[in-house]
This record gives C-alpha cells, structure tokens and sequence, in this order.
C-alpha cells in the first residue's frame, strides 16, 4: 500500500494553531501522509505507553526522534495535558498514534475507550481524524486495485472547552461517512452490481427455494432473469412494476428482471388491509403486477386488478424455455462489461430509483420510500463487509420481500456477494424453517424477536448446530429471550437496527473478535443496544422539545447520515421535509443514546412516548415492566400493548391493551399499578385503565401495529 494513492478531504479544516490530532486508526503509511499535511511544522508522536505498534511504523517513528508518552491510567490527565500543552505551542501538533486493535471490519475508530478519554481530558484543541480503507471493506465484486489505499477526512476542530467523548464519537462518524461516501461503486448501477455477483457465482452459488426443494444456481438465475426482463419490456408502459411474490426463487428472478428491464420493482405487503393496499398502488402508479397463479388463490383477499394486469411468472417462463437456454450460452461467453451495455443495463444508476418499497403504516398511511441505486449498494456493502462472512456461508431468506431487510439481506447482498441462499414464503413456519436450517447448514438467520419466540417450543437444538449469526431486527429483542434461546440452542441472538428509510440497515451487533497478538480486541456487540454504527454512518441526538443538538451520551431524538439515508418521500415534499434537512440528515423519530464505546441504545419511539405532567414516558419500557410483573416474557404472542390517550389534568394518560384480563378491571389495574411500584416505576407511568382485546394488533413484520392500538384505545372510551 503507497501513500500517493491516499486520498485527502478537507484539508481546509487543518487549522494554523496547535492541536491534538487523534486519527481514528494508523498505519504506516497514513503516518507519512499526516506528516505531509503537517510539512513544515513541528511534529510529535504522541503513544500510549502501553500500546503495540505495528514494526514498519514503530522503526519510521523512532527515526522521527520526536515522541512523547502517556498512560492510559493516569489519574490526572488535565496535568498531563498541561505537560503536553508545550509540544502544540508555536503552532506545533502532537499526532496520537492509536495501538494496533483487532476490529470488525469498517470500525471507524480503533482506539480503546479508556486511551479516549484520557485524550479528551488533556484540555488540548483535537482534530479528529477519519481513515477509511476500502481495500479492507470492500465488496467482492470490487477491483481492489482501482480503490484508493484510504481515504483520510479530516474532522471538525474540537475546542479543548468542548472536548469530550461524545464530541470526538460524533466528530469521527461525520468524518468517516464523508470518507467512506466517496467510494465508486455508490455511484453505479445495482443491475450492473448484481449482474457481476451471478457472473462471478454463477455456478458456486445457488438459490435453494424451501417451497418445492428446487435449486438454481445463479447462472440458470440469470438466463431467466434476462430473458424475463424483456418480456417486462414489452408488456409494461410505466416505470414501475408491482411484485407480489413471497421470498423464493419466482420472487428473486421478477426482482432481477424487473432491474434488467430498466424499471424500478415495487414489491407490495400484501398483508396490509385493503385501504393501505390500494394506497400503495395508487403512489406507485404501476401498470402490471408480477405474481404466480397458486399465490393469487392463497392471498384472494388481496385487491387483484383485472386478470390483464396479470402477469404470471410461472406462466411465461415455461414459454421462453428455449430463449434462456440461448442466454444462459451467451452469459457465460460474454464478458460482464459487454454483457452490461447489451442489456442497456447503465441507464440508471447512482442517484437514479431502484427500488419502491412502503413504510409498514404503523403509525398511518404507508409512506413510499424509494431507494436509489446508490442506497442499496451502500448497504449492502455497509452490511455485507461488516458481517465479514467466511466462503460457502448460507442465509436463510423467509422475511417477506416487502420488509425492507428481506429486501437488501435476502434478495440484493447473497446475489452480490455470492452467498447461497435459502429461501421459504413464511417466517411463521417455524417447522420447516428449522428443517430447512439444518439440511442446508444455514450459517446467518434474520429474524424479529416475535418470530423467534416461535422455535422455543417446536425445534430440536441439534437443527440449528450450523447457525454461525441470528440477527434480529424491527422490534426490541428482550433480554429474556435471547437469554432464554441462547440457553437452548447455544447462540445468542444479536440485535440490529434500520429502517426503511436507510435501506434499512444502520446498526448490529457481532459476536466480539478474537483478539489477534500484539493487539486490542475491540468490542462489537453490547447486550441491550442494537451495536455500534455501520460503516460510514454517522449520527447526532436532539433534544425532542427544543430540537437543539446534545451529546451523544444524553437521549434524545435519534438523526443519521449516509449514503444509504433516502432522498425523500414519494410525492410528498412536506413529510420529506419533517425528516430530511437540507445538508442530509434523517431525522428518525426513534430516541436513544449512544454510549462511551459506541453502542446506540434505542428507548422507544417518539409515537410510543407520552408527554405526563411534562414528564416523557417511554410505552416500551412501561411495556417490558409489565411483562416482567406479569410473568409474559417468554410467551410466543404479545398479551399486552400500551398507547398514550390525551388527559385534561395531565396531558396525557397510560392505558394498556390486554389478551388475559378478567370480569374485574379495576382491580387488576390497581393490583397491576402496586406491582409496577414494587419494580420502581413511577406513578406517572403505571396504566390508568386496562382494555380487553382479543388479540394485540401486529404487522406482518412482527412490530406492534400502533394505528390499530390507537383505535382500539379510542374505541373504548
């Protein structure tokens, strides 16, 4: 790796004074491009007297004859700092030279919490600096050597009055999503993306459809999908094309060919109620729907078009058999460049809408959230070289393809990466998912934790032995039940965050690697939290009531920035203005924090807090009091739901949605409400009033249907 092909961003943020600069990582060659940026001003070395380095860079720094020590241990670092204070006089700079640390993949600072904050401590300026190395973090559809050896951004000075962990966290994020937003591929085309993946695995990797125990390999995949894309050509006008397909290979092929035809997919919930439904095809405007004749019978609630709209998958393929046996020759002949160009396949790309899909509508009408090219290959690069996967790996593939994550996890990365995928319609199938677990040797299962509950009771430890990584996302995993199934099946589940709106994935956690000789083992998961952020995310908390920045540490309203973060809402600049500024950052309506190692801990949403005599309460966290007083933990099913009505004395009030409640309400209110109090809750957060339902309402992904609550609350008063 050479110093010349570094590339620098914003060297107008160097300042003249003196300061600490704290590179999130360092190598030998970074050394030499730092001291470039520093020529002609005195340079010291500033180590941790602990700290390994690696041999090449420790040899260039003891030939600079200019260092300095600290401990990580010191007692007082504010008089350190002042012993340092000398080396940054005259406009000279200390550069922090962090120690050699084991890392996931794309962790944008490799320095040890304790090291940090001593640093912060010393009352010196600091100059966060990011270092992004694409080499190590890049797709395997990439050409290494076209990619720059890293990329250096440099932060926001940090005043020595301001400094603190939180600051530099939040200084080093933004500067490493500028690095890592610079990257080429985010500026091509996901059909081009996806074309290389089945090239490169056309026959190592394959689709293993659970429905009817078919397999694919990628390059049969392929033929289809080309083929498939021209018959869409020809019988679609608008450039949209509804799916309504489960996950399976009909579904992968309508996706593929849907991209190849130069038209955006838009795969639709069709477990959704009718009015949302018909919303979604309203704000899409598609004229024809892909789908399959024996999944029309199954789904006849669905609001079906006339039968001309129609086309059904497995009715066309058979016809163009001979056409995909021609294409399946040419595929392998042609190079994927020329390939490409004769499909037209560049037309769209960066920028450009590549794929539709509709927020779940929990809390109001499903909003269309379109995802560029440049989003979804930010993710799946963002999520797929974080995981880090070893070769022959297998994904199980059962969230529908209308979930934002069984779309970029299920559908776009495996192809991309060439990871076989296994596929079945219903993640409620507990069963035969199992069976279909341990037959495949699936290694990675995404999940939600009301999915998971269902394999407690039903399946054989001994099925889930290949199982490598259980991610789940959408909803808060309790402690109970990754507890309770890592006791059975000796994995722990590890939770994750996203969005629709971020492609969806922002965070997970990953078992903590091994640490490597001579090195500091970082940490990548933390039970409680959804992990620390991917790679080239950053994120920043407001203040709910005043909208004015905090630390990192204080909670708040969560807001991130990436190149995976969405342009806008379909056809609605004024909600897109709710939860877009202008420089890019997405305003969540999730509030969290983030603690001293980077870990974003999610309290609830901001539709899920109640404002009580000016106090916010959380529903989820009144929610998993109740669950625990209640003895409902490890039940497979929700039994209780809380929403917030409004109250004439108080603002607000606390009512609970309840499956097991008996003839006396009120007594199991108030014996609910002393029970709370025993656990420490306060007062203000206990339920006024307690409402039988006979079910709790639920999305198709698991989470909690909060319009549907909403209505049921107001229905009883």
């Amino acid at each position: 790796m050479s110093a010349s092909s570094s590339q620098i961003l914003h060297k107008e943020r160097i300042p003249a004074t003196g300061c600490l600069v704290v590179p999130g990582r360092i190598h030998l060659d970074i050394a030499i491009s730092l001291e470039k940026l520093f020529t002609k001003r005195k340079i010291t070395w500033l180590i941790e007297e602990t700290a390994h380095c690696d041999a090449n860079l420790r040899s260039y720094l003891e030939k600079s004859n200019s260092g300095a020590m600290f401990s990580a241990e010191d007692t007082a670092p504010a008089d350190a700092g002042s012993q340092l204070r000398g080396f940054i006089e005259n406009d000279g700079v200390l550069i922090f030279v962090p120690s050699r640390a084991t890392a996931r993949n794309g962790t944008a600072c490799h320095i040890p919490t304790a090291h940090l904050k001593v640093l912060c401590a010393f009352g010196l300026p600091i100059l966060p600096v990011a270092v992004d190395v694409p080499r190590e973090s890049c797709l395997s559809i990439e050409s290494k050597s076209s990619l720059p050896s890293a990329v250096i951004a440099i932060g926001e000075l940090i005043s020595a009055e301001s400094a603190s962990l939180s600051a530099f966290q939040q200084a080093l994020l933004t500067a490493n999503e500028e690095a890592y937003s610079t990257r080429p591929l985010f500026k091509g085309s996901l059909a081009i993306a996806l074309l290389e993946g089945l090239k490169k695995y056309g026959s190592k990797k394959r689709i293993l459809d659970g429905s009817d125990d078919t397999e694919l390999p990628f390059h049969k995949i392929l033929a289809a999908a080309i083929v498939f894309s021209k018959h869409i050509r020809r019988e679609t006008v608008k450039p949209r094309v509804a799916v309504v397909l489960p996950p399976g290979k009909a579904g992968l092929i309508a996706n593929l060919a849907v991209l190849f035809a130069g038209k955006t997919p838009v795969n639709l919930n069709f477990t959704a109620g009718h009015e949302a439904i018909k919303s979604c095809i309203r704000q899409a405007d598609v004229d024809r729907f892909i789908t399959a004749d024996p999944f029309v019978r199954k789904i006849s609630g669905f609001p079906w078009p006339p039968n001309r709209d129609l086309i059904f998958i497995e009715r066309v393929l058979p016809t163009l058999k001979k056409k995909i046996i021609t294409w399946a020759i040419v595929s392998k002949i042609l190079p994927t460049p020329l390939l490409g160009r004769l499909l037209r396949l560049n037309q769209r790309s960066g920028d450009d809408e590549a794929t539709l899909l509709f927020t779940s509508g929990s809390s109001g009408e499903p909003k269309g959230v379109a995802l560029s090219h440049r989003n979804v290959l930010a993710n799946v690069c963002q999520f797929g070289t974080r995981l880090d996967l070893p070769k022959n790996s297998a994904v199980l593939g059962c969230l529908p393809l209308f979930h934002s994550f069984g779309s970029t996890a299920t559908l776009w990365f495996p192809v991309i990466e060439g990871i076989n995928l296994v596929t079945y319609p219903s993640p409620l199938e507990t069963k035969r998912l199992a069976e279909l677990i341990a037959l495949h040797q699936v290694n990675i299962f995404l999940s939600t934790p009301t999915f998971l509950r269902g394999f407690m009771k039903r399946t054989d430890p001994a099925q889930f032995a290949s199982l490598k990584l259980v991610v789940t996302g959408a909803e808060k995993l309790p402690k109970s039940l990754a507890d309770a199934f890592e006791e059975k099946f000796s994995i722990r589940p590890q939770e994750g965050y996203g969005l629709t709106e971020t492609s969806p994935a922002t965070n997970v956690n990953l078992p903590d690697p091994e640490a490597k000789p001579n090195t500091v083992a970082l940490p990548s998961s933390r039970s409680g939290s959804v992990g620390q952020m991917l790679p080239g995310i950053t994120i920043k908390i407001t203040d709910p009531v005043t909208d004015q920045n905090l630390p990192l540490n204080r909670q708040g309203i969560i807001w991130l920035k990436g190149p995976n973060v969405f342009h806008g809402y379909l056809g609605d600049p004024k909600k897109t203005a709710e939860v877009l500024s202008a420089d890019g950052w997405f305003r969540t309506g999730d509030v969290g924090r983030v603690d001293d190692d980077g870990f974003l801990y999610i309290e609830g949403r901001i539709s899920r807090f109640s404002k009580i005599a000016g106090e916010m309460v959380p529903h989820e966290t009144v929610e998993a009091a109740i669950n625990k007083v209640l003895g409902l933990d490890n039940d497979t099913e929700r039994r209780i739901a809380v929403v917030g009505i409004p109250d004439e004395q108080k603002g607000e009030a606390i009512l609970m949605l309840s499956t097991i409640t008996g003839p006396g309400l009120e007594q199991e209110c108030i014996g609910l409400r002393y029970k709370l109090l025993d656990e420490g809750l306060s007062p203000l957060w206990c339920p006024k009033r307690i409402i039988p339902v006979h079910e709790i309402p639920v999305l198709a992904s698991g989470k909690l249907d909060i319009k549907a609550c909403e209505i049921l609350a107001k229905k009883s008063l």
